[in-house]
């Protein structure tokens, strides 16, 4: 009544088997693998809490102090009195006189 279909463990070996892709992802993470080793994983450095609160203030500071290095200053604005204009009406007087 049903087809047998293959199993899904005989399809992937196939699909393994002649798709590139899945060639490469397993060379990369066999690469992966040769890199992991035990004996510089103990030799790893693992900060402290003190020393990791205060590396991370340092890194604030640097970018607080490279913000405030791009920020325009001197552009701010800068309120002055205006000289008082002289409105068309007074002009026009200002020449009927003359």
């Amino acid at each position: 009544m049903y087809a047998q279909q293959p199993s899904a463990g005989s399809s992937s070996t196939l699909a393994s088997n002649s798709d590139p892709k899945t060639a490469d992802i397993k060379s990369w993470s066999a690469g992966f693998e040769r890199m992991q080793d035990a004996r510089l994983d103990k030799q790893r450095y693992v900060m402290s809490g003190n020393k990791s609160e205060e590396v991370s203030k340092l890194a604030l500071g640097a970018k607080l102090e490279r913000a405030l290095g791009r920020r325009m200053t001197g552009q701010d604005a800068t309120f002055s009195q205006r000289k008082k204009s002289i409105s068309n009406s007074e002009k026009a007087l200002e020449v009927e006189v003359n």
